[in-house]
């Protein structure tokens, strides 16, 4: 995947809260970074304790405000596996996600949706498909 420069991210980032109301914030720039830089999922904890690095005066409130600010924005989505913590991805194309049952890990799977058969009539909008198993790494070591 190509590098975006930071001036277009925060031009993107500019015009995709914009769109709905919300102006960029070095909080909300913050958050947005963490997603980007290590596309792991991370939790809204995980988000946080990132974000603390950089930002020390960050909060737990203002991290769920910005997560829920990027989401309803369009640059970045919730991810629920099972009864797990829900997680964040910064990948807006359409894709499925596989969970390593042994390590926990989350990883982008590219799923083609013309290759799902829907019901004559039906028109898929986005989809959410989680795959569990066990990733390349853990089946080494088994």
């Amino acid at each position: 995947m190509k590098a975006r420069s930071p001036h277009i991210d925060e031009q993107h980032l500019t015009e995709q809260l914009g769109a709905t109301g919300l102006r960029l914030t070095p909080q909300r720039q913050q958050v947005y970074d963490v997603l980007r830089h290590k596309r792991d999922h991370p939790t809204a904890e995980e988000v946080f304790i990132r974000a603390k690095k950089t930002m020390p005066d960050i909060s737990h409130a203002t991290v769920y405000n910005c997560l829920d600010a990027l989401v309803k924005s369009g640059l970045a989505r919730q991810v629920t596996l099972d009864r797990g913590a829900t997680r964040y991805c910064p990948n807006m194309h359409e894709h499925g996600h596989f969970h390593c049952d042994s390590c926990q890990t989350v990883f982008d799977v590219d799923l083609p949706a013309q290759a799902m058969k829907l019901p004559k009539g039906f028109k898929a909008d986005h989809f959410d498909i989680a795959i569990h198993g066990v990733c390349a790494d853990c089946a080494k070591k088994k």
